[in-house]
């Protein structure tokens, strides 16, 4: 377990998930299914001085449409984390291995990048838990969120 790894040894270079399941891999073969593998390859988590840092290498990334919400589910994660081992959150570092941008997306990344930044809200989450199986709903609030529009697009499979 992660977490308790963090705790016990938080200098610990195996603080690693992977995301194989390993369960299913026999399976997959018996039955000629041959899934790819997880998109979320895999990710550490690294602790220096106090900070809980997370690196994920992802196998194939949408920058478009999957990349942003990456980003923010493994931040989350990170903080999430970081609190229920008692540390502070520290970088979030996203590696890729084949990124791309597809076609049929074009027009809406040229409208998002014509939009001005707004500034960055605020990720509240409920000091109280201290268990990470504890977290609701209710334990997290996004302040002073000021979005853009939604830009809409197709799944490209």
């Amino acid at each position: 377990n992660v977490i308790d790894l963090i705790k016990r040894d938080p200098t610990s270079r195996r603080i690693i998930v992977s995301g194989w399941n390993v369960g299913e891999i026999q399976e997959l073969i018996k039955s000629h299914h041959h899934a790819p593998p997880s998109c979320h390859t895999v990710f550490q988590f690294m602790v220096i001085e106090g900070k809980l840092s997370c690196q994920l290498y992802q196998r194939s990334a949408d920058t478009f449409l999957g990349v942003p919400f990456n980003i923010a589910s493994y931040a989350l994660l990170t903080a999430m984390v970081a609190q229920v081992t008692g540390l502070k959150p520290g970088e979030f570092v996203h590696t890729f291995g084949d990124a791309h941008l597809y076609l049929n997306h074009l027009d809406q990344v040229k409208l998002q990048l014509s939009r001005k930044p707004k500034r960055l809200p605020i990720m509240w989450i409920n000091p109280k838990v201290k268990s990470i199986f504890d977290f609701t709903i209710d334990d997290f609030e996004l302040r002073n969120y000021d979005p853009h529009p939604p830009i809409r697009a197709q799944i490209a499979v």
